[in-house]
């Protein structure tokens, strides 16, 4: 399919959001730059999120594209059958609990037309909650590195926006269950190994709804998939020995009290914003 030069297809997977995606749709409606279709992926949702997106597509006919899984496939799976229907030269993507900023698309899009070498663009995060506004957060790196991945990651996924051809080079997300949960961990493996190059925006453009116990839905299984995930990755982008050690942090963090992880997650939210 041919990519419509300047436009943003931004890729949604929804599921059970009904309190929040009205928010989340109405962020990207505002956008200050109008050359975008949003694409949203129903993981089979029990409660009424599909038919809210439903209602946002028989609205925007021309801007809004609604698909649906036929079984309940997790976020990876969703935003592989969104890529299927984008037609825009930038992909971004937005979760359906988040706001995305009114300029964001318009200083992305600036950033990727003046910054041809980059393939990709991500930006700080404002963290908010029930209570307001916590304050910024994201990662540190200003231009990421294979290398980084061994300290944390090295984008902020839903604050992305890609050009096309990096989803399309890289066949998108993977779907195992080793990737559950981690998926963004497994591109960005795979983006690296490709010699890919990203940048992260000092400003947050993104409104991401915090929830600082979520750490605790972590099983000890799922650090484990996530240990494999960055062993693999490893091996792919040849980190060097030195950095190996560096597996083990996921099996630090799923024995460490929970106290300390609260702690931890609190840590990262800068008052500035």
């Amino acid at each position: 399919m041919k990519k419509e030069n300047g436009k943003v297809s931004v890729i949604m997977g929804i599921y059970n959001c009904e309190d929040t995606l009205k928010d989340s749709i109405e962020s990207i409606i505002n956008q200050t730059y109008d050359n975008w279709e949003l694409i949203m992926c129903d993981d089979m949702s029990t409660d009424n999120t599909y038919k809210l997106a439903e209602s946002y597509m028989k609205k925007y006919p021309n801007k809004i594209e609604l698909v649906r899984n036929r079984n309940n496939s997790g976020l990876a799976f969703s935003l592989n059958h969104c890529l299927k229907y984008v037609t825009g030269e930038y992909i971004a993507r937005q979760d359906g609990d988040d706001i995305s900023l009114p300029n964001r698309f318009d200083i992305q899009v600036k950033f990727l037309n003046d910054n041809k070498d980059y393939d990709l663009v991500g930006s700080k995060m404002i963290s908010f909650d029930e209570k307001g506004v916590n304050g910024l957060r994201g990662v540190s790196f200003e231009e990421p590195k294979a290398t980084d991945l061994s300290i944390s990651t090295t984008f902020c996924h839903a604050t992305i926006m890609a050009r096309s051809y990096v989803y399309e080079n890289l066949n998108g997300y993977r779907v195992n269950k080793y990737t559950y949960r981690c998926e963004d961990v497994d591109l960005w493996y795979r983006f690296f190994a490709k010699g890919y190059k990203g940048y992260n925006l000092s400003e947050g453009l993104y409104m991401v709804r915090d929830d600082l116990n979520a750490y605790k839905r972590r099983t000890l299984k799922s650090y484990i998939y996530l240990m494999k995930v960055n062993f693999d990755g490893y091996k792919m982008v040849n980190m060097p020995k030195k950095y190996y050690i560096f597996l083990i942090k996921p099996i630090i963090s799923a024995i460490m009290p929970k106290s300390i992880m609260k702690l931890y997650h609190k840590k990262r939210i800068s008052n500035e914003i």
